[in-house]
């Protein structure tokens, strides 16, 4: 069998201009050479794909439409089957990183999962989906399928057999998930750089070209349109794509983008130093958050007279528990209920919760600064955002830690025993040493972070630098919930900012980057308040990706897109708009919760 040279010589060049084709967006009109021969989706794949030195396949399984999509072992009931014919084609891209058997920073490399479509089933696309926390996965695995998982931004299996593109996903060089970010430390303790790229940015970039070179070589074109879709780390990826790998992408659907990551995911511990620092050690209690989060609901839901159960700009919202007798105890001079209400102590603590991390646990008064500020306030002390009041916080600051921030933490000071005990290390395992910290102490911890920026692969994804992107045509659809329960949207927001400021202003970084918040939507397309019966509109991740279709391959630019909700026990079906940012959706006259009722501006 020939080794598919062309092929390689896209995975090469990233794109087509050195194979002497295609042009514009990803070159579909381009065809095989004289003599090459398409891929087969049998093991004949594994000699003809070569793409480089570096890239292997590992395995080539071909599906019929019925068949059971597993790799090993026997067919259940349960067990998902081909809705139509489909290829899967696992790959690995060396070299990784070497090392004992047992660590979790010892990879054979990168693997990469891609499901291509029979011919007559393919619409043309490629359409890649990005992934989550610290990512890792099965992707190279014999016996399991990575791209029956799925997230916000949908299954890779789904995308290749229902919307009929060539879709994948990856590993980002790590296939350990059990121990969190234990695989960015090396067995003596150190910064594991080659696995940092790996998951930073180089394995979204692997991914991006080889599945552009399989694509070619088993359709004989190349794709007419590449997407990207992620979601929280899906979300950053993408626009570290942009960043970095300009050409990678024609168009790039980023939601609550985990940017600004070692800023926000140090800033995710600081609610257990609060209750370790201000409350003894003692957590607020759901009941206790819930009252808390709901009362600011009450305060800053109102629109047109009518409470929406959700707040629709959490940027206005200066809700303070502290002056609120209904939530006050009575031994603080309050009148709130008995097993929920708060010490003045717990509602200062819910303040700076709120607030986001200071370096000294300060916070200033919500009615002069409620942590929403376009940057963070230097005069406050301020290092990050908090979540938006009325989110539901049980995620950071319920009884444990988000195991994520306390292992970024222990990476940022080189120590394993900061983290908890999921984290895996030969110099020592996670102590939960992170109970120890100081708010100076996890300041500094944030500063390491920002520091260690070339050592970490610049894994905080916040250059403001998508000059390559915009000049090729690129288009980036970014959206983020205002009551997101992990990622502070105002981070999104202080991004955009930055990249207006620096395209020259609004009108101008319109024409490539779009932003829309989306009020009440979590960490993910659900309610992420408190008030368990809001029920907040919320738009579909299908409804936001033909949004990206259109605009890159239309024209049609969105400036405003309704979304909806259906009705829910005694709360009726509702819609609203979300708006290109910086606009917002304003009540014009009629039903707030009627989408036809706004208008942006």
């Amino acid at each position: 069998m020939r080794t598919w040279a062309w092929a390689a010589c896209i995975a090469a060049a990233g794109g087509l201009a050195a194979c002497g084709g295609g042009g514009g967006h990803g070159g579909g009109g381009v065809v095989l050479p004289p003599g090459q021969t398409k891929l087969n989706c049998d093991e004949s794949i594994k000699t003809a794909f070569k793409p480089d030195a570096n890239t292997s396949v590992l395995l080539v399984k071909s599906f019929k439409a019925g068949d059971p999509l597993l790799l090993a072992g026997t067919a259940t009931p349960t067990t998902p089957t081909a809705s139509t014919d489909v290829c899967v084609v696992k790959l690995l891209v060396g070299p990784g990183n070497a090392g004992p058997a047992d660590a979790p920073s010892t990879s054979p490399g990168i693997g990469i999962e891609v499901w291509l479509p029979g011919e007559a089933k393919w619409n043309g696309r490629i359409h890649v989906k990005g992934g989550g926390g610290w990512a890792g996965g099965v992707h190279t695995s014999l016996t399991a399928l990575a791209g029956l998982a799925g997230g916000s931004a949908g299954s890779p299996a789904d995308t290749a057999m229902v919307e009929g593109a060539v879709s994948a996903s990856t590993d980002t060089g790590h296939a350990n998930t059990a121990n969190g970010g234990a695989f960015a430390m090396k067995p003596d303790g150190t910064i594991n750089a080659a696995l940092w790229t790996d998951f930073a940015q180089r394995g979204i970039h692997e991914m991006a070209v080889k599945t552009k070179a399989l694509t070619a070589g088993f359709y004989g074109k190349a794709a007419s349109r590449t997407y990207w879709n992620g979601f929280s780390t899906g979300g950053r990826q993408g626009h570290m794509e942009a960043q970095a790998n300009p050409a990678d992408f024609d168009g790039i659907l980023a939601g609550a983008p985990a940017i600004n990551w070692t800023k926000f995911i140090t800033a995710e511990l600081y609610p257990q130093i609060v209750y370790q620092r201000d409350l003894g050690g003692v957590p607020l209690t759901a009941a206790q958050l819930t009252l808390m989060g709901n009362a600011a609901i009450n305060a800053c839901d109102v629109v047109n007279g009518q409470h929406l159960g959700y707040i629709p700009d959490p940027s206005q919202c200066r809700y303070d528990p502290q002056l609120d007798a209904s939530v006050l105890c009575p031994s603080s001079g309050g009148t709130g209920p008995a097993g929920s209400c708060v010490t003045a102590a717990q509602a200062l603590a819910m303040n700076k919760i709120w607030y986001g991390q200071t370096s000294n646990g300060s916070v200033p008064s919500p009615s002069a600064d409620n942590g929403f500020a376009t940057a963070p306030s230097t005069s406050a002390n301020q290092r990050w955002y908090g979540l938006t009041r009325g989110t539901n916080p049980s995620g950071l600051a319920g009884p444990t830690p988000f195991t994520i921030a306390s292992d970024m933490v222990a990476l940022e000071l080189q120590d394993p025993t900061w983290a908890t005990p999921t984290f895996i290390n030969a110099t020592g395992n996670g102590a939960n040493r992170w109970q120890q910290l100081g708010y100076a102490d996890l300041s500094n911890a944030f500063d390491q972070g920002v520091a260690l920026q070339a050592a970490f692969a610049n894994i905080n994804t916040d250059d403001p630098n998508i000059d390559g992107f915009a000049a090729r045509g690129g288009k980036m659809l970014v959206y983020h919930g205002l009551a997101d329960t992990l990622i502070p949207p105002q981070g999104t927001v202080n991004y955009y900012t930055r990249l207006a400021s620096r395209a020259g202003g609004d009108a101008v970084v319109r024409n490539f980057y779009r932003l829309f918040l989306v009020p009440g939507m979590a960490h993910g397309f659900s309610n992420g308040t408190t008030n368990p019966n809001a029920n907040p509109p919320l738009p579909t991740n299908a409804q936001l990706y033909l949004a990206l279709t259109l605009w890159v391959e239309n024209g049609n630019s969105p400036e405003r897109i309704d979304i909806s909700a259906p009705a829910s026990g005694s709360t009726p079906a509702s819609s609203r708009p979300i708006c290109m940012y910086p606009t917002k959706a304003t009540l014009s006259g009629g039903d707030p919760r009627l989408a036809a009722s706004y208008v942006c501006s």
